[in-house]
C-alpha cells in the first residue's frame, strides 16, 4: 500500500463522525490524486482555477471539486459549472460574481465566508464585524448557497493561541446559525484546521478540515 493510501486511511479513522476531510491537492499531479480516490477519498481542495479545471477533466466525474485559496474575480467562471464548494469567499464583490456565473449555469454554488482572525496581515477575509455587518445586508442572491464560513490560525507553535482563534471562529458560527441563518439547511459547515492543526481544530468543533502535506507530502511546485 502506498504512503498517500496508508494517510488517508490513517486520517478517515481519526477523524469523528460529522467531519469531513478535503484533500488538499493543489501542486500535485493527477496520479496522485488518482492514488488517494483509488483509497476512497472523494473530496479534493484546489487553489488555482486553472489547475482544478485540468484536473476535473482528467479525473473521475464523482469528485467534490472544493477551491480553497484566493480567488480572483475573472477566474470564477472557469470554475463555476462544476464547483462543489468555494471556501474562500472574502469580498461582497466576490460573492455577486459568483451569483452572476451559477446563474448563467442554471445552477446554486455553495460558498463558505472566509473570516480573518489570525494575528497575520497576509490572511484573507471578513473581520468579525465586517462579516455580521455583511450577512444581514445580504442581497438577493439566488445563485449562492452560503454554507457556513472557514478560517486559518495564526502559524505559531503556540497551541493556546491557535485553540482561541479556533475557538473565536466557532463561537461565530454558532452565532450565525442561530441568528441569521436559522432556518438555513446549507449552514451546517466550519471549515478550520490544516495539516499542522487540525486535531486542534477538531477539538474546537471544526466539521471539515483541509489536510494537504500530509497525505501528499511536500508540495512539487
Amino acid at each position: 500500500m502506498t504512503n498517500i493510501a496508508q494517510h488517508i486511511q490513517e486520517l478517515q479513522a481519526s477523524l469523528p463522525k460529522g467531519v469531513t476531510l478535503v484533500a488538499v491537492s493543489k501542486f500535485h499531479p493527477a496520479e496522485a490524486l488518482q492514488e488517494a480516490y483509488d483509497a476512497g477519498q472523494r473530496v479534493f481542495g484546489e487553489s488555482r482555477a486553472q489547475e482544478l479545471v485540468a484536473k476535473a477533466k482528467v479525473l473521475p466525474k464523482d469528485i467534490e471539486w472544493h477551491f480553497i485559496g484566493p480567488l480572483q474575480s475573472n477566474k470564477v467562471k472557469d470554475i463555476a459549472p462544476f464547483i462543489h464548494l468555494i471556501h474562500s469567499i472574502d469580498s461582497l464583490k466576490l460573492l455577486q460574481e459568483v451569483n452572476k456565473q451559477a446563474a448563467k449555469h442554471g445552477r446554486s454554488v455553495r460558498v463558505l465566508l472566509e473570516i480573518h482572525v489570525a494575528a497575520e496581515e497576509t490572511k484573507h477575509g471578513f473581520g468579525i464585524e465586517e462579516c455580521r455587518e455583511l450577512v444581514r445586508h445580504l442581497p438577493e442572491l439566488p445563485n449562492v448557497r452560503i454554507s457556513g464560513i472557514m478560517g486559518m490560525a495564526t502559524q505559531t507553535d503556540d497551541e493556546r493561541q491557535i485553540r482561541q482563534e479556533f475557538h473565536t471562529l466557532h463561537q461565530l458560527f454558532a452565532e450565525l446559525k442561530a441568528t441569521t441563518f436559522k432556518d438555513s439547511e446549507d449552514f451546517t459547515i466550519l471549515s478550520m484546521g490544516m495539516s499542522h492543526d487540525y486535531r486542534l481544530a477538531v477539538e474546537e468543533g471544526s466539521t471539515m478540515v483541509r489536510v494537504g502535506t500530509y497525505i501528499f507530502g511536500e508540495r512539487e511546485y
